[in-house]
């Protein structure tokens, strides 16, 4: 019998606390659990047919990736969007990203990686889930860091790309695929032109398609 991993001999297990975040994920990235509502661990595990102990994994394991907060006595909920939780998540995306892709166009790069993403987000029809579709932009920013070569950058990117979904599932009413894909091709020809053009189409994506587009979903919130 093969193994989850290729090779042969015991497949892998997922375990019980894995099972349970993996559908929670879902759920939160695909706006299913709308913020600041409360995870219960009772029925979590009536939903889960699970011990507390093993929810109570699971819950550590999301808010870990910054999915849910969890406060002591308080129990798990889901983050509100703030405008300092905006803030705070793309100033950092702004230095990694930015900072990844000067490194990259310092060293000549291949940004071939870049341009499949972003045709594989193009190639997607418009009833894409959203998880989906958030999932392959992704794809495109993280190629971005990965062209800089730098593993740490690369490890620093992926430790806020679930935070980062979940703060995207407020703008599900205002992207769709066409759209979505629209802005990434004009980043990625800017991306070709020269290195100040480079820099200046990804900050401007960082800033109004990501920052912007979430204040003006914020102030409909509060509205």
């Amino acid at each position: 019998m093969t193994s989850a991993d290729g090779s042969g001999g015991t497949p892998l297990r997922v375990s019980a606390p894995d099972r349970i975040v993996a559908t929670l994920r879902a759920d939160l990235l695909n706006g299913n659990i709308a913020p600041g509502e409360h995870l219960r661990e009772e029925q979590l595990t009536a939903r889960f047919d699970a011990g507390r102990h093993t929810v109570r994994a699971a819950i550590k394991q999301l808010a870990a990736t910054g999915l849910v907060i969890h406060e002591r006595h308080k129990g798990a909920h889901v983050p509100e969007l703030t405008r300092e939780r905006i803030d705070t998540v793309f100033e950092f995306r702004s230095v990694v990203e930015l900072g990844s892709l000067r490194i990259a166009l310092r060293r000549h790069a291949d940004l071939s990686p870049v341009e499949y993403s972003v045709r594989r987000l193009e190639s997607l029809p418009e009833d894409t889930p959203w998880g989906t579709l958030i999932e392959a932009h992704g794809r495109i920013h993280r190629a971005i860091v990965e062209a800089s070569g730098n593993q740490r950058l690369v490890e620093a990117h992926q430790s806020c790309e679930d935070e980062l979904r979940l703060l995207l599932a407020n703008l599900r009413p205002d992207f769709t695929v066409a759209k979505l894909a629209g802005l990434h091709r004009d980043l990625m020809d800017k991306l070709l032109i020269d290195d100040e053009s480079a820099v200046a189409a990804l900050r401007d994506d960082l800033e109004h398609a990501g920052r912007g587009a979430l204040l003006m979903a914020l102030q409909r919130q509060q509205h």
